[in-house]
């Protein structure tokens, strides 16, 4: 596998299988590669000569030396059924050039800040929670994730537990942060889907916070279609406006998919 003008080559540091649809790995990174947290990638390998590419947010931090990828399996996806049999050492394909638009420069100046996601819409918010921008522009930053099953809930300790000892954004964390997680399929100590949470106030309730206000509240919204089209509406009833890269809004949606 050769690099080009527009990908890298990086090799794969190590592979965790979190459920049997699930996945995550790290690889190294190029010294040159740089994006914002929030942003993704076009990422992929090589099949019979050409390469196979397909859009990636990037979960590790902006400071990290490797970059960390998080992934469904899709038994018949062109790419992610390939990328399932990752191993340490496997080469892989990187774009060099970052875009997304949940970025904080995206969002209009506010007080709260709620990363909504489903599934693997995690990703980019696992990188802007290692961000110390994150915590400077705002006084609580809450992570919502929602996932069917309590075993989909990846990263779970490490956004419960470990983060709050980061050595970059530890104090913040623990002062500023509050990670939410939500399962709609089995019995947890939070259920529901993300739409009912927010409609009926629970999630407020049970963070002990205002409900969401377009003054105040800044969202980021990652996941499932049907997932972001119900928060948009939600949010748009209640004065939220979207925000773009020319005009910054109250709240800001990533459409970039997997397979």
């Amino acid at each position: 596998m050769s690099s080009s003008p527009s990908l890298n080559v990086e090799r794969v540091l190590a592979v965790r299988h979190w459920t049997p649809e699930l996945f995550s790995f790290r690889t190294t990174r190029d010294q040159s590669f740089r994006f914002a947290p929030g942003q993704f990638v076009m990422l992929g390998i090589e099949v019979d000569e050409r390469p196979l590419l397909r859009a990636y947010s990037i979960a590790s931090a902006s400071h990290d030396d490797h970059l960390e990828f998080f992934s469904i399996k899709v038994p018949d996806g062109p790419l992610t059924s390939r990328l399932q049999h990752l191993t340490t050492g496997s080469e892989i394909l990187v774009g060099r050039r970052t875009t997304g638009t949940l970025v904080l420069h995206n969002l209009e100046p506010g007080r709260n800040l709620y990363l909504l996601g489903t599934g693997t819409g995690l990703a980019p918010f696992l990188s802007l929670v290692r961000d110390p921008e994150t915590y400077g522009r705002y006084e609580r930053v809450i992570l919502v994730h929602s996932c069917r099953r309590v075993a989909d809930l990846a990263y779970a300790r490490f956004l419960s537990q470990e983060l709050a000892n980061d050595a970059l954004v530890g104090a913040e964390v623990a002062e500023k942060f509050a990670y939410f997680p939500t399962v709609t399929r089995e019995p947890f100590h939070n259920s529901g889907r993300l739409t009912d949470l927010i409609m009926d106030g629970r999630l407020f309730q049970q963070l002990d916070v205002p409900p969401l206000d377009a003054d105040e509240d800044r969202v980021m919204l990652c996941g499932s279609q049907s997932m972001l089209n119900d928060v948009r509406t939600i949010l748009e009833h209640r004065g939220f406006r979207e925000g773009s890269q020319t005009c910054p809004g109250s709240y800001v949606v990533e459409r970039a998919f997997v397979d």
